[in-house]
C-alpha cells in the first residue's frame, strides 16, 4: 500500500495490485471538517490519480465512524476574500470532472461540502447511518459549491428547496427515495459493498469507461438533441478501439475479455 500524507489532514492510498486509490478525509476528531487549504488540494490530489494509469477506480472516505465531513471550517470563510469562494466550486467538482469512476463512501454526518463532494462524485454508497444536509441556511448562507444545482438536478426543484432552504437533515432511506444515493447498506457492511463495486467497475475497459462518464454527464448540460448527438460519435469512436474488438472476440469465444484501454 503505497500512503501520501502531505495533504492538510487528507491522505491518499493506493493499492497497486488492486488498482484502486481511496482519498481519506483523516479529521476524525473534528467530524473530518474540511479547511480551506484542504479544498484548494483537492484538484491537486484528483490531478494526480488521473495521470496515474494504474488507478482505475477512486474512493473518497471519512477516517473513524462518525462522519464522511461534516463540512468545512466555518470561520475561514469570514478570513476567505469574496472571489476566492466563489471560485471553490471549482475543487469540489473534481471527482466529476476525473475521466476515473469515482465512488462516495458516506456514513454518519455528510453535511456541507462534504456532502457537495459526495454529490461530484458518480457512485453514492451509504451506511444506514448516514445524515446528509447543507446547513448552510443557518449561517444565513446558501451552498456555494455545487449544492444547490447538483440536488436540484438530482431530485428535482421540490424536493431541492424542502432539504435546502429549510436545512434539513437527510436519513439514508430518504435520501435513497430521492434518488441521493446509489445504495444504502448496513454499516458493518459498507467497507465491503464500496470495494465490491469497485472491483466490478475495474472489469470493464477503462477508455467504455472514460467515454460512457462523460457522455452521461453531458445529458445533465444540455438539451436531448445535444446528448444524442455527443452519443452518437462516441458510440461511432469506440466501435474502432482495440477493447471494443476484445469485447466482441470475447463473447464469440465465450471467454472474460482483458482491457487495456485503447
Amino acid at each position: 500500500m503505497e500512503i501520501t500524507t502531505k495533504y492538510d489532514h487528507i491522505r491518499v492510498e493506493k493499492d497497486r495490485e488492486k488498482q484502486i486509490a481511496t482519498i481519506v478525509f483523516d479529521r476524525p476528531e473534528k467530524m473530518n471538517y474540511i479547511s480551506m487549504t484542504a479544498r484548494g488540494q483537492f484538484s491537486e490530489i484528483f490531478d494526480e490519480l488521473n495521470k496515474d494509469e494504474n488507478v482505475r477506480v477512486i474512493i473518497i472516505k471519512g477516517e473513524g465512524d462518525k462522519a464522511f465531513s461534516a463540512g468545512g471550517s466555518i470561520p475561514q470563510f469570514m478570513e476567505t476574500h469574496p472571489e476566492e469562494l466563489s471560485r471553490l466550486r471549482i475543487n469540489v467538482a473534481a471527482p466529476e470532472r476525473s475521466p476515473k469512476p469515482v465512488i462516495a463512501q458516506l456514513q454518519g454526518f455528510t453535511f456541507g461540502v462534504g456532502f457537495e463532494i459526495a454529490m461530484a462524485c458518480d457512485f453514492r454508497i451509504a451506511a444506514d447511518d448516514t445524515l446528509m444536509g447543507l446547513p448552510e441556511m443557518n449561517l444565513g448562507m446558501i451552498p456555494g459549491s455545487g449544492g444547490t444545482q447538483r440536488v436540484a438536478k438530482a431530485v428535482g426543484l421540490t424536493r431541492a428547496k424542502d432539504m435546502i432552504m429549510r436545512a434539513r437533515r437527510i436519513p439514508a432511506e430518504e435520501g435513497y427515495q430521492w434518488g441521493l444515493l446509489t445504495k444504502v447498506v448496513a454499516k458493518e457492511d459498507l467497507e465491503s459493498e464500496v470495494q465490491k463495486l469497485a472491483e466490478e467497475l475495474i472489469r470493464f475497459s477503462p477508455l467504455a469507461q472514460r467515454v460512457c462518464k462523460e457522455v452521461l454527464n453531458a445529458a445533465e448540460e444540455g438539451p436531448l438533441s445535444t446528448g444524442l448527438e455527443i452519443e452518437g460519435r462516441a458510440y461511432g469512436m469506440l466501435r474502432s478501439t482495440h477493447d471494443f474488438k476484445e469485447g466482441v472476440d470475447a463473447f464469440v469465444e465465450k471467454r472474460k475479455p482483458h482491457f487495456i484501454g485503447k
